[in-house]
């Protein structure tokens, strides 16, 4: 990694710390520190499950638990069993207490103040550029905390991606999708050392999948790269082509090939920006209109 890179993101994280009052032991004068007002905000008015917390958050579930007590010992917080859980109690739920939604609407309200401080010493034309590079800052931000790895294809995180991707074909395509004239990808052939399935996920949650199949004295075969419209823009999609690429030429594959339907017009862009080249049919797939290769390894 280029030193001049790494020092550039030190810098903007030391003065990005600096002036959102991160270093304070009072964050923005409420008398707790930043962790605890920022889990106070994540809970909200409406509460939040303890687990979707820690993943939004990042945090492990010592220290989410040492935050929550924290606020619970100043009245702040109530924790207990979800209510649509069915009485599970593994299921648990934050709220905020009444004096918690009074902390919460202050928080608010100098969380407004904080930005219009940041914002009204600019001329309006550096607030505009500043606004655009924040959204894109965030954009990037976002798109590195994307993590890809290996997954059963039998994995409920799985199933969810592939119905979310069936769903959108369904959508998308001329005549609809119907699994039974589409060529079969049997769970066995996503399974190591046969293939893969890899899912990509934000903050916990699946937000795409792809998977490639081996073949031993053919190209491998890409399959089923899907990615959530949530996160569209922020570079998924190529990133899991590349380590789908990445995984078959490691174990030998000299090519990659993949079908795809003419309604898909943004992954046959990606398709084509990634080097593939348009082939012949090399299979009697329903729904395709085009087939691609790409050569490994060059």
């Amino acid at each position: 990694m280029d030193a001049a890179l790494i020092a550039a993101v030190r810098r903007f994280n030391r003065t990005v710390t600096q002036r959102v009052g991160a270093l304070d032991d009072e964050y923005m004068a409420q008398g707790r520190p930043l962790g605890q007002a920022r889990l106070l905000w994540e809970i909200g008015p409406a509460g939040a499950e303890v687990a979707a917390l820690r993943a939004r958050l990042g945090l492990d579930s010592g220290h989410l638990s040492r935050l929550l007590r924290a606020l619970e010992s100043e009245g702040l917080v109530t924790v207990g069993p979800t209510v649509q859980s069915g009485g599970d109690g593994r299921v648990r739920t934050a709220q905020l207490t009444d004096a918690g939604r009074t902390e919460w609407t202050q928080l608010d309200r100098l969380s407004d103040e904080l930005a219009a401080s940041i914002l009204g010493p600019l001329t309006e034309a550096r607030r505009e550029r500043l606004v655009t590079a924040m959204a894109e800052v965030e954009r990037l931000l976002i798109s590195s905390m994307v993590v890809i790895e290996p997954c059963p294809p039998n994995g409920p995180r799985v199933r969810a991606c592939l119905r979310a991707y069936v769903r959108d074909i369904e959508r998308r395509f001329d005549d609809g999708f119907d699994p039974e004239l589409s060529n079969p990808v049997p769970d066995e052939a996503l399974i190591p050392p046969a293939g893969v399935v890899l899912l990509a996920t934000l903050n916990a949650e699946p937000i795409g999948c792809g998977a490639v199949k081996l073949h031993p004295d053919a190209p491998a075969e890409i399959k089923r790269v899907w990615v959530s419209d949530t996160v569209r823009g922020l570079g998924v999609g190529r990133r899991l082509l590349g380590e789908l690429e990445r995984y078959a030429a490691e174990r030998g594959a000299s090519a990659v090939r993949l079908d795809t339907n003419r309604n898909l017009t943004e992954a046959i862009a990606l398709y084509r920006s990634a080097g593939y080249r348009e082939i012949e049919a090399y299979n009697t797939e329903h729904y395709a209109h085009h087939w691609f290769e790409k050569r490994l390894g060059q």
